[in-house]
């Protein structure tokens, strides 16, 4: 009987651009370096992912002084039509308990922005 073959890896269940907006909706004040360090991607990549969520509704971002402040579209609703129906703000709330952890009392920060957009 041959051997049975090993797991496959190098994949996991969220993307780049989820783990940058569950980082953002934590901080909304975070810096590029520090969501590249954690996410384990380039900051060009980070820049890159923050661009697309800019410009499909999921956050807005502003400056104050010499920092991006950003608020998340937490009434936005996933892209893909298998999860259309739900809002993003399942997803957030599903990683908040993260936030207690760290002592943050407001697991959700700068997602208080009443957006909804429904592709």
């Amino acid at each position: 009987m041959a051997d049975a073959p090993g797991p496959r890896t190098g994949w996991t269940f969220l993307t780049q651009h989820a783990r940058v907006l569950l980082m953002v909706s934590r901080d909304p004040q975070v810096r590029v370096r520090d969501v590249a360090r954690a996410c384990e991607v380039t900051e060009r990549a980070v820049q890159g992912i923050l661009t697309d969520l800019e410009d499909t509704g999921y956050l807005t971002r502003t400056r104050h002084g010499r920092r991006n402040h950003y608020r998340v579209a937490r009434h936005t609703f996933f892209r893909h039509p298998a999860e259309s129906r739900h809002e993003i703000a399942g997803l957030l709330a599903l990683f908040a308990d993260l936030d207690s952890a760290t002592g943050t009392d407001d697991p959700l920060p700068g997602g208080d922005h009443e957006h909804r957009e429904h592709p």
